[in-house]
């Protein structure tokens, strides 16, 4: 059987020395200087890296319920041209991923996917906080991460109950830990809330959402997971007082992990003077001061992971007033190059962050974020890290627009995505 032979590109781990790798039946059956193609697919990669495939810990894909702002076809397509070879599916559609019928009819829909698609289920039916899911049915469908999405669970005591339940359900996932990840957002503080409440939202004259709700709220699931001994993950950290937060409880050993999104390592609120809806997103863009402690937690792996969260809208609720329009951006097909360009972040720990950390908190560990060498499995990307181009969110494979990068150039652009041994994106191109 015939496979595919990358050469002439270099390994992110040692960018100096050119190597080729040869992929057959999934996986890495080589790699050396100079191998022979024989009858394999020639794929050049002459200047450019090699890394594993990207993995992402927050996709909003929309389907079933809101295919006039994404598909699983459409988002998964945007997902390769951005180097993921898999995404985790928030449970946020219409109807919510609160049952085993719902999560099997979204099994069913990724098998027209283009990378690897893991659903995650609702901690509440309907992620409206009053009743649990079945998650024990659900953890022996394979569901292992358990979230309400953007919407926080507000009983505290029906959160202690989540997390009580889900660290008994590792025996009924055969061992590996079911993770509950929270959107830590107090609903009291934060409602009618646009954007971060500071200078700027004063300037603006928007109603501002204090950092308090997301502190407030982390404090309270951080003293519960410490209770319960639950995994938790802590998704889109903003603010510089969260960091410390989980930086304080790693050190004390809690089971706890976080992620922060692209656009919070990129943006901060003054980047809303515009009145730009483009920039309002949930948690909100928040202070410089905030983006540095990010970035840090980020370099110092205080904070394991990042994510697009990518968050896909009709393109005319977004021209809505700032006030009115919707929370959310795109961020697949920009994701890595945008933090090359707007970050200090060197390629090894974007890689780990958005790569090799995503992929062991969701649960796929075996299979991606695997280091390029013999035997491992074949999800990995050519990425040109020199290579400059213009962002243009009419052109993009999602459905939504609403990526802040519009017409800003970027530095770094995939060229070849395999997944699962298959060549699916092309020179740029998704293969048809």
């Amino acid at each position: 059987m015939t496979g595919i032979v990358v050469v002439g590109g270099s390994l992110h781990t040692d960018p100096a020395t050119p190597v080729d790798v040869r992929i057959r039946d999934g996986h890495v059956a080589e790699v050396g200087a100079g191998l022979a193609a024989g009858d394999d697919r020639v794929v050049d990669a002459a200047g450019c890296v090699l890394v594993p495939g990207l993995v992402d810990l927050r996709a909003h894909l929309r389907e079933p319920g809101r295919e006039e702002a994404e598909t699983i076809r459409t988002g998964t397509t945007g997902a390769v041209l951005g180097g993921f070879t898999a995404v985790v599916a928030m449970p946020n559609t219409e109807p919510t991923l609160d049952s085993p019928s719902a999560v099997r009819d979204v099994a069913a829909l990724a098998e027209r996917a283009l990378c690897e698609v893991v659903p995650a289920a609702a901690l509440t039916v309907g992620r409206d906080g009053a009743l649990l899911t079945p998650m024990g049915e659900l953890t022996t469908m394979g569901v292992r991460i358990f979230t309400d999405a953007n919407r926080s669970v507000a009983d505290a005591a029906l959160m202690r109950r989540i997390m009580e339940y889900a660290t008994g359900l590792t025996e009924v996932a055969g061992g590996d830990p079911i993770v509950i990840s929270h959107h830590c957002e107090e609903p009291a503080l934060s409602a009618g809330g646009h954007m971060h409440e500071g200078e700027w939202s004063t300037r603006l004259g928007i109603r501002g959402a204090p950092r308090e709700a997301e502190t407030i709220m982390l404090g309270r699931d951080l003293a519960l997971a410490r209770k319960t001994g639950c995994r938790l993950h802590v998704p889109h950290v903003s603010a510089a007082e969260s960091v410390a937060m989980i930086a304080d409880a790693k050190a004390q050993g809690l089971p706890v992990t976080a992620d922060v999104s692209v656009h919070h390592l990129c943006f901060v609120d003054a980047d809303c003077a515009e009145y730009d809806p483009v920039f309002k997103v949930s948690p909100p863009l928040r202070t410089a001061a905030d983006r540095a402690a990010l970035l840090d937690g980020v370099i110092t792996g205080v904070i394991d992971a990042i994510t697009t969260d990518h968050a896909p809208h009709e393109p005319h609720t977004k021209e809505f007033p700032f006030d009115e329009a919707p929370s959310g951006v795109i961020g697949f097909e920009t994701a890595l190059a945008a933090l090359v360009t707007q970050t200090e972040l060197s390629l090894d720990r974007i890689v780990e962050a958005l790569s090799v950390e995503p992929a062991r908190i969701a649960g796929i560990g075996d299979r991606h974020g695997r280091p390029i060498v013999t035997g491992e499995p074949a999800n990995c990307v050519v990425f040109d890290p020199t290579a400059e181009w213009t962002v243009d969110g009419s052109m993009m494979a999602s459905r939504s627009h609403n990526t802040p990068w519009h017409d800003t150039v970027l530095r770094g652009r995939v060229r070849h995505t395999i997944v699962g041994g298959q060549l699916v994106v092309d020179g740029g191109v998704v293969r048809s």
